[in-house]
C-alpha cells in the first residue's frame, strides 16, 4: 500500500493509545508525539504537523470537558480528531475539473524534469479510455531528446492516438497543430505533454503560459515525484504562480517514496490531488480519495476503490458488468462470482495493493513475504474453488458447514475435506476461504446499502469451534457467564454507546479479533469512528457482533463442543 511505513507506525500508535488504561493530557502527549515523529519522518512539513498536533489536542480536551467522557470514549473522542486532521493535510476542499462526454477536455501536463511526466499522460490516458472517452495524445517536448520515441511507444503500446513531429521545433506550433486535430475528429480527452523544467528556468516557464495561451487547457496537471521530500513545497508553489495548475498527479509510489512532500505540496497551494502513479505498468494510477486515503492508512479499507477496480475489469463484457450490479443489489454475489472478481482484480496490480481495500484484510494476512508469497496464497485459494462443484460454487457457503441434531451449524461438512483433498490443501483453508469469501460480500454489499458491515448468523464468517474454545479461554468467567445467560444485547447496545462491558478491555477485544481471523486495526485496535460511514469504515465490536443471533450466542459459549 502507498506509504505503508506511515500506516503501520500510526497503527503502532494508536495500538499502545488504545491499550492505555487512564486516559490523561500526558497519555494524549504521548500519542501525539509518536504521531507527528511518523508525519516528519514522511517528509511532511514540520509546520502542518505542529498545526495538526496542536488542533488535534485542542479539540480533544475540549471534547473531553463538554461531554464528560471517560475511558473508550475518550479513545473514540482521539482516534476521531486523528482522522478528521489527517483528511484535512490531503483534502484542500477544492474540486478537480472532471471531463465529460460529448465535448472537447483539453488537460495540459507540466512538471519538473525526471518526475515521470510522460509516463504519466499515458497512465492518465489510459484512464480514461477505459472510462469510454476518446483519447488522444499530443507530444509538445522538444525540449528532451527522445520524448516523441517514448510518448509514441507507450501510445502505440496502449493503443491511443498520438500526434508529434520530428522536424517542428517549436512546442506552441505543435500543440496547437495537435489540439486542432484531435477536435477534428470529435475527440473527448486531449492530453499535451510538456517539457520537464526547474523553477530558476525562466525561457522554459514562459514556453509553458505560452502553450497553455495556445491550447487553453480545461485542466493543468503538475506531476511530482513522491520521493522529492521537502522541496517540493517550493517547486509546487513556483508551478502554481506560471501556469495555475487545478491538479496534482504524484509518481512513483510504488517504491520508497515517502511522499510526505507531496501532502505539503497540497498544502502550500490548495490544489487536489487526483490521482497516484503506483507502478511501471500503464495500468498503474489510481484515483485519489482523501477519506479512503487515511482509511487504507489507519487500515480500515477501501471497498469503494475495491468496487471500482471491479468494475474497471468488468468494463470489457458490459453484459457480465450488467449481471454484476444486479447481483450486488439483490446481494445474491456467489462463492462463483467472488473468485471470478479475485481473478480479474489480481491483474490490476500487487495482492496487496488490493488486499489494503478490503476492510478486516491487509497483506500481512494473506501471507508474509511480500507479494509472492501473497501471490500463491491467492493461488491456492484459486485451487479451492477450481475443486467445488457447480452447486458449490453457486453457492453463499453455508453448503459447507454441518448441521447439529437441533439445525445449528456446529463445523464444517464432508465437502470441505473432499474439496481440501482434491485441491491439495486443507480444510482449514477451506474454511478461511469461506470467511474471505463473507467479508468481502459483506463490505461490498454494506457499502451498496449504506450500511456498516456485520456478519450474520450461519454465515461462514462466524467463528469455528477452535476459535469459540479459544474465545472462551479468554473471556473474564463473568462476561462468559453473561453471553450464556442471553446477555449478549445488553452487551451490544454498551459497544454501540462506546462503553466497554465490564470484564472486556481493548486488548482482549484485539486477541479475539485475531482468533477469528480479522485485523486488530479495523477492530479492537481502531473502532469506527463517529461519522465515517460505510465505504471503507471496516469492522468495530458492535458491527461485528451486531449481525449475529444471541441465542445462538449462547448456546454456543454454553455448549463448549
Amino acid at each position: 500500500m502507498v506509504l505503508a511505513g506511515l500506516g503501520r507506525q500510526l497503527n503502532s500508535a494508536l495500538n499502545s493509545f488504545n491499550k492505555s488504561q487512564v486516559i490523561d493530557e500526558k497519555t494524549l502527549d504521548g500519542l501525539l508525539k509518536e504521531i507527528s515523529k511518523a508525519l516528519l519522518e514522511s517528509d511532511i512539513n514540520v509546520k502542518l504537523v505542529g498545526n495538526l498536533r496542536n488542533r488535534v489536542k485542542t479539540r480533544a480536551l475540549k471534547e473531553f470537558k463538554d461531554t464528560n467522557a471517560s475511558g473508550n470514549q475518550q479513545k473514540q473522542i482521539v482516534q476521531k480528531a486523528i482522522f478528521d486532521e489527517l483528511v484535512a493535510l490531503v483534502d484542500p476542499q477544492e474540486e478537480p475539473y472532471k471531463p465529460t462526454k460529448g465535448k472537447t477536455n483539453i488537460i495540459m501536463a507540466v512538471g519538473l524534469q525526471g518526475a515521470g511526466k510522460t509516463t504519466s499522460c499515458t497512465k492518465l490516458a489510459v484512464h480514461y479510455q477505459r472510462k469510454g472517452f476518446k483519447v488522444g495524445l499530443v507530444c509538445a517536448d522538444t525540449f528532451r531528446a527522445g520524448a516523441f520515441d517514448q510518448l509514441k511507444q507507450n501510445a502505440t503500446k496502449a493503443k491511443i492516438p498520438f500526434y508529434g513531429s520530428y522536424t517542428e521545433t517549436d512546442p506552441v506550433v505543435i500543440s496547437e497543430a495537435g489540439v486542432q486535430q484531435f477536435k477534428k475528429s470529435k475527440f473527448d480527452v486531449i492530453i499535451v505533454d510538456t517539457s520537464g523544467r526547474h523553477k530558476q528556468e525562466e525561457d522554459l516557464f514562459e514556453e509553458m503560459r505560452m502553450i497553455s495561451q495556445a491550447v487553453k487547457p480545461h485542466m493543468t496537471v503538475l506531476v511530482m515525484d513522491g520521493a522529492m521530500g521537502q522541496a517540493a513545497e517550493s517547486q509546487a508553489s513556483a508551478f502554481k504562480e506560471s501556469s495555475d495548475f487545478g491538479a496534482i498527479i504524484v509518481t512513483k509510489m510504488d517504491g520508497h517514496a515517502k511522499g510526505g512532500g507531496a501532502i505539503s505540496a497540497v498544502a502550500a497551494t490548495k490544489t487536489p490531488i487526483i490521482f497516484i502513479g503506483t507502478g511501471e505498468n500503464l495500468h498503474d494510477i489510481d484515483t485519489f480519495r482523501p477519506r479512503p486515503f487515511v482509511q487504507q492508512l489507519l487500515g480500515m479499507g477501501d471497498m469503494q476503490g475495491l468496487l471500482e477496480h471491479v468494475q474497471d475489469v468488468a468494463m470489457s463484457d458490459p453484459d457480465k458488468q450488467k449481471e454484476l450490479a444486479k447481483k450486488f443489489e439483490q446481494g445474491s454475489l456467489s462463492i462463483r462470482d467472488w473468485a471470478e472478481q479475485i481473478k480479474n482484480v489480481t491483474k490490476l496490480g500487487p495482492i496487496s495493493k488490493i488486499a489494503g481495500m478490503i476492510p478486516g484484510l491487509n497483506a500481512d494476512m494473506i501471507g508474509q513475504g511480500g507479494d509472492d508469497e501473497a501471490s500463491k496464497r491467492i493461488k491456492r485459494m484459486l485451487f479451492i474453488t477450481d475443486s467445488m462443484t457447480e452447486k458449490e460454487l453457486d453457492s453463499n457457503g453455508t453448503i459447507f458447514l454441518r448441521k447439529g441434531k437441533d439445525g445449528k451449524f456446529v463445523g464444517m461438512s464432508r465437502r470441505a475435506l473432499r474439496v481440501a483433498r482434491g485441491s491439495g490443501t486443507s480444510v482449514r483453508e477451506v474454511e478461511e476461504l469461506l470467511v474471505q469469501y463473507t467479508m468481502m460480500k459483506s463490505g461490498i454489499l454494506n457499502m451498496m446499502k449504506g450500511q456498516a458491515g456485520g456478519m450474520k448468523p450461519g454465515q461462514p464468517g462466524m467463528p469455528s469451534r477452535d476459535q469459540i474454545q479459544q474465545m472462551q479461554k479468554m473471556m473474564p468467567p463473568q462476561l462468559l457467564q453473561k453471553l450464556r445467560s442471553g446477555g449478549g444485547p445488553e452487551i451490544l447496545q454498551q459497544l454501540q454507546r462506546g462503553q466497554i462491558p465490564k470484564g472486556m478491555d481493548p486488548e482482549m477485544m484485539e486477541k479475539m479479533a485475531q482468533q477469528m481471523g480479522m485485523n486488530p486495526n479495523a477492530m479492537g485496535g481502531m473502532p469506527q469512528l463517529p461519522g465515517m460511514g460505510a465505504g471503507g469504515a471496516g469492522f468495530n465490536p458492535a458491527s461485528m457482533l451486531g449481525g449475529m443471533d444471541f441465542s445462538k450466542m449462547a448456546g454456543m459459549f454454553g455448549g463448549g463442543r
